[in-house]
């Protein structure tokens, strides 16, 4: 099960606690994050298996999206802060919108990621094995 994770600045408290009150839930899946998502979760949940990926303006959100089109990313957990502006805000909007064309379950706060959470054992698998590079 591969997830995708990202979080904007004001957010990634948020998503910190939030992926470790789910960690249990979490053991089975790789876990892809963009940039200081990614490494945030490698401090505060070492014993998850996290993937990190290029900050989000810097192509990270990209990366997640080609992912998503090739099949393989299950589910995608973004946490919008929705009082800041983004000036990648058009990245942000593609990003939901691959999601959405390709019906993969995503959530932009914490109570529908809750509800992808409960349900990961019948989240879809992946068509195919990661292949980006995330050295």
């Amino acid at each position: 099960m591969n997830i995708g994770v990202v979080a904007h600045d004001g957010m990634k408290p948020t998503i910190i606690g939030w992926v470790k009150s789910n960690e249990a839930k979490f053991r089975q899946c790789q876990i892809f994050a963009t940039g200081t998502t990614g490494k945030l979760l490698s401090e505060h949940c070492s014993q998850l298996s996290i993937h990190k990926l290029q900050s989000g303006p810097l192509g990270g959100d990209q990366q997640l999206g080609a992912m998503i089109s090739e099949g393989r990313l299950s589910a995608l957990i973004f946490f919008i802060d929705p009082l800041s502006p983004h000036p990648h805000d058009v990245d942000i909007k593609a990003l939901i919108r691959l999601a959405t064309l390709y019906d993969v379950p995503h959530a932009c706060n914490s109570s529908t990621a809750n509800l992808i959470a409960n349900a990961i054992d019948q989240l879809p698998k992946p068509k195919k094995e990661p292949s980006i590079n995330i050295n």
